[in-house]
């Protein structure tokens, strides 16, 4: 592989590192939320949907502009935006700016996945577009795991906002260097928006979009409780479950590697091959919830939470690869924003649901609900692999 590819897939993923640092703050830190603002389970979840809800209010028209426009530009701003929404979380003064800021967060957030994929797409040969979509998703588990260590870490040492300042001056910092250093195209395609009519009429896709609700669900409510399960149920502390969750986003970014290099290398029609491998990491999914709802001491705690981050973490990567074999390459952009879109829905609903149960019933309810949730996007994936897509020549071919 040669320099230029190189360039594109470590300034990608790094820019992804430093989005994802800054989001994924607010999932490290609701054990501080509850404390600071005396919230329940139930309302930590509202904090989650409203930085998800920002997120997926944005997500049609970014990808929009992002395909008019070029990845440059979003990426550039997106990324200054990541850092001012980080900043202005952590000097949130009561429970409602706290709401503003998150939502402010979740909303520049919207440039990340479009802006990325359509980097990878659109420099990035077939055939090797794979493995630099595994690679450049672990800068969103990697980003995660970062700001886990941050947040819980330095709270013990300073105060619970200090994570969040290094953050924002991290983000700060790389959106810089990405501005200065970045190669790839510049320009958007044509001045017209993607047709968003035409991709809702390619039954594969919708149905991928439609399992994208489920595992959405599952990951971005893991991530949300995952610090709070530990410390409540499992009965450690909250810096122990800042490593769990460490561990998870680092079991996620291994998952994404192999996979997707297992999405490059197995033999076979590659919208069958890559969506079985989907298929498997949503029923293993499953399974793997309700180990976790059983979990007692913080030994099994690591265990369960890591095999449960290769799996559900782990499949994002093989998620927009299997879409790109759905769509044509001038539609990769907001096909990928409506992709992304889905598995943001997923996040608005699940937190509160998840939060519901653990109030009221109790974690292991709640933890099979996602399962659930993985069994039936299972279903809906067997459907895509057996449905031809209505494009002659797709955006993994081209």
């Amino acid at each position: 592989m040669d320099r230029s590819y190189w360039r594109t897939v470590s300034l990608v993923t790094l820019w992804q590192v430093a989005a994802s640092i800054c989001y994924y703050t607010v999932f490290a830190a609701t054990p501080f939320f509850r404390a600071e603002f005396g919230l329940s389970r139930f309302q930590v979840g509202f904090v989650v949907t409203a930085l998800t809800l920002g997120y997926a209010v944005f997500l049609l028209p970014v990808g929009a502009l992002i395909d008019r426009f070029g990845e440059y530009r979003t990426l550039s701003l997106g990324l200054v935006g990541l850092a001012t929404g980080a900043a202005l979380v952590a000097g949130a003064p009561t429970t409602a700016l706290l709401l503003a800021a998150a939502f402010f967060l979740g909303s520049l957030y919207a440039t990340a996945i479009p802006g990325t994929n359509k980097a990878v797409y659109d420099n990035i040969a077939a055939g090797r577009q794979n493995l630099a979509m595994g690679i450049k998703q672990v800068g969103v588990t990697a980003g995660s795991g970062i700001s886990a260590l941050l947040v819980t870490g330095l709270a013990g040492v300073f105060f619970w906002q200090a994570g969040f300042l290094i953050a924002a001056a991290v983000g700060f910092v790389v959106a810089a260097v990405f501005a200065l250093s970045y190669t790839g195209s510049h320009d958007g395609g044509t001045a017209e928006y993607p047709d968003f009519r035409a991709l809702s009429h390619n039954r594969p896709y919708r149905r991928l979009v439609a399992a994208g609700f489920f595992l959405g669900a599952a990951l971005f409510t893991t991530t949300g409780y995952t610090v709070l399960f530990v410390a409540e149920e499992v009965g450690a502390s909250v810096a122990f479950g800042g490593v769990v969750l460490a561990v998870v986003q680092l079991f996620g970014s291994i998952g994404r590697i192999t996979t997707g290099w297992l999405s490059d290398v197995l033999p076979g029609d590659p919208q069958f091959r890559i969506g079985a491998i989907l298929i498997v990491q949503a029923v293993a999914g499953a399974a793997l919830f309700a180990v976790v709802a059983a979990v007692s001491t913080p030994v099994g705690a690591v265990v369960a939470f890591a095999a449960l981050g290769f799996f559900v973490l782990g499949n994002t990567g093989v998620y927009y690869s299997c879409m790109a074999t759905l769509v044509g390459t001038e539609e990769m952009g907001g096909a990928t924003a409506g992709g992304q879109l889905s598995l943001v829905a997923g996040s608005i609903v699940a937190p509160p649901a998840f939060g519901y149960l653990a109030d009221g019933v109790g974690y292991r309810a709640s933890w099979w609900l996602l399962g659930a949730g993985c069994v039936v996007a299972a279903g809906l994936l067997l459907f895509v692999v057996r449905t031809e897509p209505p494009v002659d020549d797709s955006a993994m071919d081209s």
